[in-house]
């Protein structure tokens, strides 16, 4: 029994596809453009997947080392030209899901946790908080191990505002 969506073509596939990569804020991994393109059940895994890859071989969305998403120039262009052919309701639904997804990508770019194993031993972990316009915060911890460091930068991204908010509070405050 063939799917009902809105969504009917390896054609409107690509170019869902393309209005996703278009409009989400930063490279994305497999899982999450596949999440984003689910939004019509006239979409399934293997034509999503395969219509990923010819868009990768096409030259209208690259794949970088770490193995996440992000549409090139020629991409966008075809973008802009092509979306209108899309249903209203498909990149209406399409707008909703990315939300999220960008918020969570804004959010990764503005929180920094890196690790650097130090010649004397130890680790130096460096932790940053930044806005849209500048660096917040960058702060520098000596820990002698790896599990520690790890725990830090996990701890860290997860709470980086309240974690930021509770210095502020302890420098103002002379509560120490």
């Amino acid at each position: 029994m063939g799917s009902f969506g809105f969504i009917s073509d390896k054609l409107e596939i690509k170019f869902l596809i393309l209005y996703i990569a278009a409009r989400v804020v930063g490279p994305v991994p497999f899982e999450v453009m596949q999440d984003l393109s689910m939004c019509d059940s006239g979409v399934d895994y293997f034509g999503f997947s395969e219509c990923l890859a010819d868009l990768v071989r096409t030259g209208h969305l690259v794949q970088d080392d770490e193995g996440l998403y992000a549409i090139t120039d020629k991409g966008r262009r075809n973008s802009a030209i092509c979306e209108s052919s899309l249903p209203y309701s498909v990149r209406m639904q399409v707008e909703r899901n990315l939300v999220g997804y960008n918020e969570q990508l804004k959010r990764k770019a503005l929180v920094g946790a890196q690790m650097e194993q130090r010649d004397k031993g130890g680790y130096t972990v460096t932790l940053s908080l930044r806005d849209e316009l500048d660096e917040l915060m960058s702060l520098s911890l000596l820990v002698t191990r790896e599990d520690m460091a790890l725990e830090l930068q996990r701890r860290f991204r997860a709470n980086a505002e309240e974690i930021y908010s509770k210095i502020l509070d302890c420098l103002y405050d002379g509560n120490l």
